[in-house]
This record gives structure tokens, C-alpha cells and sequence, in this order.
């Protein structure tokens, strides 16, 4: 018989005031993983008092003492990676070697952000006037409401909660209902690591209900949303004034240049474009090649995706696992079906392969345009489409013709083509010889365009959650009155 788990509110694991649970499956097997709360208005609203009433303590703790709460935290994460990164594997599908650098990703931005305690730097600078002293300090905004994707279940999460509670602020955090297990592991170890009652609150459920709630709630003054552009275009409209911070998605190009080492680049398209099964929001979606080598790399690409083996992501022999649910296979399906529709030639893949469990074949769409629906939306499966560019300026331009822009990349050796693709692809990250995934804790991670508002990590993490205050100090004993007296 299932378990059936428990939501984090107050310092206690709770029931759900509405007395109705969910059940999640694993999407390699259809097994039940487990029962979770379906989360109501009156939860949301116990998670919100709570972190109301834990907040003024929580600030007042001194910024390293908060970070070394947070190092414990990332030295149990540490003892528990296997673990973890297996429970990733069985709830979401990537295969455990990913899994294990999800959880990793959680370990260092933890670590990163603990010694952020001892920093939360602000700034001093000269005045206009004579004996006044300017400066900022930081200060944190109050309840945070984040709100996370199930595709890296341990590491989005800790890209928001760390930097928010090194901050002083506290949390109502409200995961994916296809990940609820790895969140309710992570608040575990927050718990275990001494996160003060009422700091950090779990309230599993779904978005429509749980997370507009949270949106809505005027108590909450940042809402943090990772996931589809529609949702977060809602929550923009309903959450009212206050700091909304929005990573959306994106279609993300790598360009080929005829010079390139095609080796590099094909092991860049296939970690890219199939990795965790194309499902991130920096996935190679589109792969931009120039004319000139384009039959060429179009073989090499066709060749190693017959070798790509599916299967259950905890089989050492997987290279991808399944997606996270049915609609998600479904909806990769469709987009197949539209691109044949729209004249793309299918080269390979395409189809729902005939085995348990939620999988997709590994799919290559040659002679694309930009215009077609599977070279400007987002699929979030192993769906690659290939567009073929005369020149540089060409695949620029290819590349700039959509509505995201979250990550690109070049392969080439022409250092000239890499100073000219910083400067105009519109996106958020590029990256020069190397696939368009990857973030670095301590770097800053966001788009541009309809990808969203925000930048996470580094040092940009904590000017997201955090308000800076300006302070003056006049010592001069007489009224100043700045640009009137000069």
C-alpha cells in the first residue's frame, strides 16, 4: 500500500484541512510512489501565518549565523545525494547520473550561499555635501512564495530558497504535484539541519489553487515562479504590487559554423537537444547549421541517436529515461505530427515506442523553417529540429526569431564569430564552443524576452531576495538641502 505523506507547516507535517490526497506514479514503471495533500485555501493561509509569525526572529538572526543553518544544510544534502538523486530518478525519470547533478547543483548553491552570510554586501560612496556620509544596506523583503518545476526538483528549489533565507525572509514553498516526494526530502533536511519553526513551509497541491493562492496573498511580498510563460504571465496579473520574479522557458539555438569541430558539436546536440529527455527550459531545440556542412552533420546526428538506448533511468545502460507524464508524451507526439503537417522531414524518431511506461522516441526534424510551430514553440521533449543558414548573419538572425530567449551557442573556431554572436544574440546566456546547458552556481542565470523578468545565482540571487536601503548621514549641524544649497 502507498505512503501517504505529509505536508510542512508551522514546524509539524500536517494534513490537508481539505482531507484529499493525489497519487504520483513513477513515469519509467507506472508504479505509485505515493500519496500526497491536496492543498487548500486554509493551508495556505496556516503556511503564510506561520511564516509571518516566524519572520521577525528570522531577520533579526544574524546573516552568518543563518548561513551556518544553511552549511549544515548542504553538508546533510552531501550525506544524502544517493538517496536523493535516486528519488529524483523515480518520481521525475532523468537517468541517476543526472540526478546526481541536480542534487550536487542544490550542494553548491547551498554552500555558495552559506558564505554569502558573511557578505550581503551594500555600498558606500561619496555625497554631494560636505560632512554627509552615504550608504546601502540590505535588508530582507518578508514572505517569500516560491513556487517550483519538477524537471530539477532539488536544485530549482534550493536556487530559490537558499538566497531567500541567507536574506532573512521566510517561505511558503509550493512544489510541482509531479515532484511533491523530492520536496517533502528536501524541507526534511532543512528540518533536520535546525531551520527555525515556521521558517520554511511545504504546501503540496495544485497550481491553479495552491499557487494563485499564494500569488494573491497580500501578506507574501515576493513570489519567485519557475515554469510556463502562460502561468507566469498569470501571476504577474494576479499577484498584485509586489516583487514577481519569472523564469519562463525557452527554444534555445546552437549554431554550427562550417568551421566548427563537428565531433564537439555533435556531442553538444546530443546532450542538448535529448538530455534529461529534452526537458529543460535550456534544452538545444533548434540547431542552426551552416549550408556547407549541413548534409555532413545532419549523418553524424542521425547515427548517434540510433544509439541512443531508452530506458529507466536507474539502468546503468540508459541514455534517457521517460518523460514526466502522459500529457507530456502526448504533447511531443502532436508536435510531430504538426511538423510532418507543416513539410519538416523526419529523419528519425517520432513516435511512442512500445514499452511501459511514459517514453518518447529521440527525435531529428530536418529542413525546418522558422515559421514552423516545432522551430518556434516550446515542446519540452526530445524534439530537435535542424534549420539550415547561409552565413553567419543568417543563423543570427534564425536564432533571434522567436519569442524567448534564455540560452544559445556556437560551435565555431573563428574567434571573430564568437565576439559577434555575444554581442547580438538576444539571450540571456551564450555559450562558445559548448552546449547551451549548464549553470554555474555563482553565475547569474536568466533570459530575456518572454523567458522572463529575473536573473538567479550569484550575486544576483540575493538582489532578488533581498531590498536595498539607502542611508544617509548628515554630521554637518545645519540644514543641507542638496541640489538647492549647491
Amino acid at each position: 500500500m502507498a505512503q501517504t505523506y505529509k505536508m510542512y507547516i508551522d514546524g509539524e507535517w500536517v494534513d490537508s484541512e481539505s482531507r484529499e490526497t493525489f497519487s504520483r506514479v513513477n513515469p519509467a514503471t507506472l508504479e505509485t510512489i505515493g500519496k500526497f495533500q491536496n492543498g487548500n485555501k486554509n493551508d495556505v493561509k496556516k503556511a503564510v501565518d506561520a511564516a509571518e509569525k516566524a519572520f521577525e526572529k528570522w531577520s533579526e538572526t544574524p546573516a552568518p549565523k543563518r548561513g551556518e543553518i544553511l552549511f549544515k544544510i548542504g553538508e546533510l544534502l552531501k550525506e544524502n545525494k544517493e538517496e536523493l538523486a535516486k528519488t529524483i530518478t523515480e518520481e521525475m525519470g532523468k537517468v541517476l547520473i543526472e540526478a546526481r547533478g541536480d542534487v550536487q547543483e542544490a550542494i553548491d548553491m547551498t554552500y555558495y550561499m552559506a558564505a554569502e552570510g558573511r557578505r550581503l554586501f551594500g555600498h558606500t560612496t561619496t555625497s554631494e555635501l560636505k560632512d554627509k556620509f552615504a550608504m546601502t544596506v540590505r535588508q530582507p523583503i518578508g514572505i517569500a512564495g516560491l513556487i517550483t518545476p519538477w524537471n530539477f526538483p532539488i536544485a530549482i528549489p534550493s536556487w530559490k530558497i537558499m538566497p531567500a533565507l541567507i536574506c532573512g525572509n521566510t517561505i511558503v514553498f509550493k512544489p510541482s504535484s509531479d515532484t511533491p516526494l523530492c520536496a517533502i526530502k528536501f524541507v526534511e533536511i532543512l528540518e533536520k539541519a535546525g531551520i527555525p519553526k515556521g521558517v520554511v513551509n511545504l504546501v503540496t497541491g495544485p497550481g491553479g489553487t495552491v499557487g494563485m493562492d499564494i500569488a494573491r496573498n497580500k501578506k507574501v511580498r515576493i513570489i519567485s515562479f519557475t515554469g510556463h510563460k502562460d502561468t507566469g504571465a498569470t501571476i504577474l496579473k494576479e499577484a498584485g504590487i509586489k516583487r514577481v520574479s519569472l523564469e519562463l522557458g525557452g527554444k534555445n539555438p546552437i549554431i554550427i559554423m562550417d568551421d566548427a569541430d563537428l565531433n564537439l558539436a555533435l556531442d553538444g546536440v546530443i546532450w542538448g537537444g535529448y538530455g534529461t529527455t529534452g526537458q529543460r527550459c535550456t534544452a538545444a531545440s533548434r540547431v542552426i547549421v551552416h549550408e556547407k556542412i549541413k548534409e555532413k552533420f545532419e549523418k553524424m546526428l542521425v547515427e548517434r541517436i540510433k544509439k541512443l538506448r531508452l530506458g529507466n533511468g536507474l539502468d546503468k545502460k540508459t541514455d534517457i529515461g521517460p518523460l514526466v507524464n502522459k500529457a507530456a508524451q502526448e504533447k511531443s507526439k502532436s508536435y510531430c505530427e504538426i511538423g510532418l503537417k507543416e513539410g519538416a522531414k523526419l529523419l528519425i524518431g517520432g513516435h511512442v515506442p512500445k514499452m511501459k511506461g511514459w517514453f518518447f522516441e529521440p527525435t531529428l526534424f530536418t529542413d525546418c523553417t522558422i515559421d514552423m510551430r516545432i522551430a518556434q514553440e516550446e515542446i519540452f521533449g526530445p524534439v530537435v529540429s535542424l534549420i539550415e543558414a547561409k552565413d553567419l548573419n543568417d543563423a543570427i538572425r534564425i536564432a533571434n526569431s522567436i519569442e524567448y530567449g534564455l540560452s544559445s551557442s556556437i560551435y565555431t573556431n573563428n574567434i571573430r564569430n564568437a565576439f559577434i554572436v555575444i554581442k547580438k544574440l538576444e539571450a540571456g546566456l551564450t555559450y562558445i564552443n559548448a552546449s547551451t546547458i549548464g549553470a554555474e552556481v555563482h553565475l547569474p542565470f536568466g533570459g530575456v524576452k518572454h523567458t522572463g523578468n529575473t536573473r538567479e545565482g550569484g550575486i544576483t540571487g540575493i538582489d532578488e531576495f533581498s531590498e536595498l536601503k539607502t542611508v544617509y548621514f548628515d554630521y554637518s549641524g545645519k540644514l543641507q538641502r542638496a541640489q538647492i544649497d549647491t
